[in-house]
């Protein structure tokens, strides 16, 4: 191996293919079809302007049949990561393929797949990954939230239902990117068989999705995971894919939660274990803004309230937004809390820091200071404040402690420890908690402020008292220390110099807003000796001496920014010595008054000052909450590579934001009897200096020179200009001051001929400024001459977009969340309360958890009219009445719809079932929902059914009850007494009341004869009075068809499946239908006897005779006559034949007579089948003998035939040959 160099196997050139063909044709100097082109123009010429009409007319249409209709472009300039959902039956590969995509963009391997997997796929892209499981919760919930789909396919097996339903969910709830993966291909053993169910596959698959949908193969697999080449073809595809936006989806805002955090107190869970949690969700804010306590729905629990709404650091940031840590950028690169990886997970008042075992140093038996604080806190025998006013902590190894002082005087406030057990790794970990003051008087969520609340304020005002005195003897040690190292400097080079005056134009400020008392009592000690430490460099009160030392190089790089604050500090210097001079001198003039007059201005300005503060902040009022500009994210100190020290005196921003607007501040350090106060405000007044382009004397002169002359209409008064005219006259070297009254006349005419010319110049210039814009229109026409409508529309949104992202751009995010809410793409923690304990103790990682927000019309509920179909898969029809579930914008609920369909004169009738290939209307009660909005509906969310699950889609059409549902009624009476056409009605009313209100009704019999209601009858009750067409029979049935309106149900039971116990989500069951509850309780129908099938048994009708009368009897003619036949009478007894009785000799005749007939026609019989059968053979003989005679003559035909055929030929030829010499 040491000398033998492996010899790399060398390229092989293709011999064959179109590649090929074409370098060989290349080498060979062979023309190519440009050449041909250019030697021959006429053949690659129009051979056909009809057939080049159809193909520009084809291409037209292929170009606007993928134009959409364009939208604005809402996507803030840090999008959150793109939601792919990975859908496909169970055992197909969904878990594999995303560990393969995960492994090709981040180089890790992941196990578990739990929750949502965000990653980073390249400079501008974020994916979040979420595998979906077969449950159709989980289907409907992710089909709501998803940018992209991937759709595996078992290749070997076919398309599953699961493929189906989730194609169908999508299309209702907003159709997302859709891509199809193949897998299991490397089961076919035959590759015509494998082209074979590809090709089918994605025909079938076009035809679900839309033609060309875009369909991968994934071969198979080495070792457990699919092909690394595939695989990064489809992470490419993935990483450049574009998607449009989502009508739902960008109206509303929505969280997918990638974590969450139990926030109730430990006590209240001892006491009561089932009382409702407060639980902290977060993930990335999608959708829309999201304004801060309003209401949300989490789909499979319900709806609730936020109760408190925070931005955090993004955990997964892009790769050009994120700062350099000292985290790798390995663990940077994949964000998953629910499968254990993380690195570093943000909180309100904590950070969390997952470091992997291998980082972890073992060289732990060392002892250390966080170990000495830790023991010494187990073995305390004092008080809690006794210990900390004593503890010193080391924040890093080898650095100087803290005393409890120096803590304080600390913005970002203490560092606590905090031992908590990880049940992912096993082992103790330490929680470092970082607390500020406001934290903790606004957040009530971690265990210290918990505790900080428990205790007395006595203990507090008493620590408050000895924090400040030792911040006190602090200050003045570290001022003493400053002026020891300010010494020792003098002698090294002048480069320090700069900062340390700095230093003391920022120490001479007075703040405008003390962080604390400390502040103030540092800026008046600073006043105080300002001419002794005039030389010491300045100290804001935020930072100690080593911080100082460790400032020191960051502090060059900081220079420009810190420039305008040196100049601020030189003008308070200033004004800070002329005030104290002026004070010395009054008190010096004022030492003979009253005592009562001293400092009376200043307590004046001070009453003054006190008054304008207690304006009420307009701010607060209208926003709900003022933001302090505390901290600044971009001048932040980093301390030890991870910790921050925040100094917001030395931010532009602090000072720019620290006074409110709405408020008025009088400045009582302006001088107004110096000469340079006088000046800076000299022009704000019109008497003063203004710039030429602002000047009011300049502005009308120039207006005078626009406008030039003009007449009054009214008096016919023509008003020249006059500085026109001098201007001309300067031009033509005329002196305007000149005494020229002999020439008047001579300077009218003069004047007159110029005023002529300005007019002839004025309409030239008119026209030349016409024929430019003509000649601009028509090179914007002509260089965009392309451009379409559609274009223009583009580029008007286009324009928006920028304007939406421009309108809060500088603004820091602290204030614009206050205005516009919290944008898409942060990353937000949500605190809701009153949360069922059930989310908690039955939390299931694997099912996805969805805040959806809710509009302020959302959150009620009432009657909804929609437009419904039931599905054509679907093998049974839908029931009016019984129970469905909806998946309804955000939630999952179960209700009762009334089926009605619509009569060509608008009434809304009832159906009892859906109809089986139309549309029908639905009304329910449910929560409102913008219409428009599509839904689908099931009839059970419980198990996995061997058939197609979605019983029905259809969309939003109403949000009232204006539609009136009723249904027919058939009311039956029977006539009791007839009178010719008035006949009167029993049994189909029960008192006079309900005959008054149907008085003028049309009613009808069977048999068809109509009639109406004229009047109720006294007796029987119930009974009325109506006419009819034609007289009644009493065997009539007459019958009132009638419409009742049906009241709709007011059920609305939202699916709650998260709630369920783990391995039971899937188990949910609401209300059960009627037939369910038949078959569950062993119930069978009782028919219904009238309508059982019964033989007919009719009663014969007896008519009467016939009745003419004697005229019409004269009148018939006598065939018509009715004949007077008497019947015939019985034949008497004497004239029937009387019956033979045979005596024994002739009964024994008879019987021989009859055997032998019976003898001779058995004979008789015998022998006509023997001549039977001989006929037969000698017909048999006969048609042999035929065939032979047909045969024979057939032979003879063909022999004369063929005879007569030669002679033919014969003659033929000898025609040919010509006549003989003797004819």
């Amino acid at each position: 191996m040491d000398g033998k160099v492996k010899e790399q196997k060398r390229h092989q050139q293709k011999q064959s293919g179109p590649k090929a063909e074409r370098k060989k044709l290349k080498k060979q100097g062979g023309s190519t079809e440009e050449d041909a082109r250019k030697r021959n123009p006429k053949a690659f010429a129009v051979q056909s302007a009809v057939r080049m009409a159809k193909t520009f007319h084809r291409s037209q249409d292929i170009k606007l049949k993928k134009h959409h209709i364009p939208l604005v472009d809402r996507t803030p300039l840090e999008p959150p990561p793109i939601v792919i959902v990975v859908v496909g039956p169970p055992k197909v590969g969904k878990s594999t393929l995303i560990r393969c995509l995960i492994k090709n963009f981040t180089r890790q391997k992941l196990g578990d797949i739990c929750g949502p997997v965000t990653i980073v796929s390249g400079k501008k892209r974020r994916l979040t990954f979420m595998e979906c499981s077969n449950d159709i919760n989980t289907m409907i919930d992710l089909a709501k939230v998803a940018d992209l789909v991937l759709m595996l396919i078992d290749a070997s097996f076919g398309f599953e239902m699961e493929t189906f339903e989730f194609l169908n969910i999508c299309q209702v709830h907003g159709f997302p990117r859709i891509m199809g993966v193949l897998t299991h291909l490397d089961s076919f053993k035959d590759n015509k068989a494998l082209r074979k169910t590809k090709k089918n596959l994605k025909h079938r698959f076009w035809t679900e999705v839309y033609q060309g949908a875009k369909l991968f193969y994934l071969s198979g697999m080495v070792y457990g995971e699919y092909q690394a080449q595939e695989v990064k073809n489809l992470g490419r595809f993935i990483s450049v894919m574009k998607f449009r936006p989502l009508v739902w989806q960008t109206s509303h805002p929505y969280v997918l939660v990638d974590r969450m955090e139990d926030l109730t107190d430990p006590d209240r869970l001892r006491t009561d274990p089932k009382c409702d949690r407060t639980v902290s969700l977060y993930g990335y804010l999608r959708g829309t803004f999201l304004k801060n306590k309003g209401q949300v729905h989490i789909p499979g629990v319900g709806d609730f309230q936020v109760g408190d709404v925070n931005f955090l650091p993004d955990p997964c940031a892009l790769p050009d937004a994120q700062k350099k840590r000292a985290l790798n950028e390995k663990e940077r690169m994949l964000y998953a809390p629910m499968a254990g990886v993380g690195g570093v997970v943000y909180d309100k008042d904590a950070v969390y820091i997952d470091l992997p075992a291998s980082h972890v140093d073992h060289q732990q038996e060392e002892v250390r200071p966080n170990t000495e604080l830790v023991q010494s806190l187990i073995d305390t025998h004092a008080t809690l404040d006794e210990k900390m006013a004593a503890s010193k902590v080391s924040l890093f190894s080898g650095s100087a402690t803290l005393e409890p002082a120096e803590e304080q005087s600390r913005e970002e406030g203490g560092l606590e420890e905090k031992c908590v057990w990880d049940p992912t790794t096993q082992r103790k970990r330490r929680k470092v908690v970082f607390t500020t003051e406001e934290e903790e008087d606004v957040s009530g969520s971690s265990d210290d402020d918990e505790d900080g609340e428990s205790e007395d304020s006595d203990q507090e005002e008493q620590r408050k008292n000895e924090h400040e005195e030792n911040l006190s003897t602090y200050l003045k040690e570290v001022r003493a220390e400053c002026d020891e190292t300010e010494k020792t400097v003098t002698d090294a080079p002048p480069v320090k110099r700069p900062k340390l005056d700095e230093r003391k134009g920022e120490s001479a400020e007075v703040p405008a807003f003390a962080d604390s008392e400390d502040d103030l009592e540092m800026s008046e000690e600073e006043e105080s000796g300002e001419e002794g430490e005039a030389g010491r460099a300045g100290d804001s009160g935020h930072c100690s001496e080593e911080e100082e030392s460790e400032d020191g190089e960051e502090e060059d790089d900081e220079e420009e920014s810190e420039g305008d604050l040196e100049g601020k500090g030189k003008a308070a210097d200033a004004t800070m010595d002329e005030q104290m001079a002026r004070e010395s001198t009054e008190e010096e003039e004022e030492e003979e008054g009253l005592r009562w007059k001293e400092g009376l201005r200043q307590k004046a300005s001070e009453a003054f000052l006190r008054q304008q503060q207690a304006v009420p902040n307009l701010r607060k009022f209208v926003y709900g909450s003022v933001v302090k500009a505390d901290d600044s994210e971009d001048e932040e100190q980093e301390l030890g590579g991870l910790f921050r020290v925040s100094r917001p005196q030395k931010s532009k921003k602090y000072q720019a934001n620290a006074v409110d607007s709405s408020r008025f501040n009088s400045d009582t350090s302006h001088k107004w009897d110096q000469e340079e106060m006088l000046n800076s405000i000299r022009d704000c007044f019109v008497t003063g200096k203004w710039d030429e382009s602002q000047d009011a004397a300049t502005l009308l002169k120039e207006d005078e020179e626009l406008y030039g002359d003009f007449e009054d209409l009214e008096t016919g008064e023509v008003h020249k200009n006059p500085t026109g005219k001098q201007n001309r006259a300067e031009q033509n070297g005329e002196n305007p001051d000149g005494d020229d009254d002999d020439d008047d006349d001579d300077d009218d005419d003069h004047e007159e001929a110029v005023v002529k010319m300005d007019d002839d110049e004025v309409q030239k210039n008119k026209r030349l400024e016409k024929k430019q814009r003509l000649k601009d229109r028509f090179n914007s026409e002509y260089d965009g001459g392309d451009a379409t409508y559609f274009d223009d529309l583009k580029e008007e949104l286009q324009k928006q977009a920028e304007l939406n992202r421009a309108e809060f751009e500088g603004v820091d995010d602290e204030t614009r969340v206050q205005y516009e809410g919290f944008r898409p793409g942060m990353y937000v923690r949500l605190e809701i309360s009153s949360l069922p304990c059930e989310f908690v103790t039955n939390f299931d990682p694997h099912y996805p958890i969805i805040l959806g927000g809710l509009s302020s019309a959302e959150g009620n509920v009432g009657y909804l009219q929609m437009r419904l179909k039931k599905h054509r898969w679907y093998n049974r029809i839908l029931k009016t009445r019984d129970p469905l579930i909806l998946s309804l914008g955000w939630r999952r609920f179960q209700t009762i719809p009334l089926y009605h369909i619509e009569d060509h004169n608008g009434r809304h009738r009832l159906l009892k079932y859906t109809p089986q290939h139309m549309h029908c209307g639905a009304s329910i009660w449910g929560p409102v929902t913008p219409q428009g909005t599509g839904f689908l509906a099931v009839q059970t969310v419980a198990g996995v059914k061997a058939n197609f699950r979605i019983a029905a889609t259809g969309v939003i059409l109403d949000l009232d009850k204006s539609v009136t549902v009723v249904k027919k009624l058939k009311l039956i009476g029977y006539p009791y007494k007839i009178f010719k056409n008035t006949s009167f009605i029993k049994g189909m009313f029960n008192t006079v009341l309900e005959v008054a209100k149907f008085e003028g009704a049309s009613v009808r019999t069977v048999s068809g004869v109509r009639g109406q209601i004229k009047k109720a009858l006294s007796t029987p009750e119930g009974a009325f009075r109506a006419s009819f067409e034609d007289r009644l029979l009493m065997s009539d049935v007459v019958f009132l068809r009638s419409w009742f309106p049906v009241s709709v149900p007011q059920l609305y039971n939202p699916v709650t499946s998260l709630l369920l116990p783990v391995g039971h989500k899937d188990s949910w069951a609401g209300m059960r239908t009627l037939g369910q509850l038949k078959h569950d309780l062993g119930i069978r129908n009782k028919p219904n006897p009238d309508s059982l099938y019964k033989p007919v048994v009719r009663t014969k009708r007896q008519f009467n005779p016939l009745h003419i009368p004697k005229e019409l009897h004269k009148a018939l003619p006598f065939k018509s006559k009715p004949k007077q036949q008497q019947q015939k009478g019985k034949t008497p007894r004497d004239l029937q034949r009387p019956s033979v009785i045979r005596e024994p000799h002739e009964k024994k005749v008879a019987a021989l007579l009859q055997a032998l007939s019976t003898v001779h026609n058995y004979t008789r019989k015998k022998a006509h089948a023997v001549q039977h059968a001989k006929h037969k053979e000698f017909l048999q003989q006969k048609g042999k003998q035929e065939d032979a005679k047909l045969k024979r003559q057939k032979e003879a035909r063909k022999k004369l035939y063929r005879v007569m055929g030669q002679e033919d030929k014969m003659k033929q030829r000898s025609s040919l040959k010509g006549a003989s010499k003797d004819d």
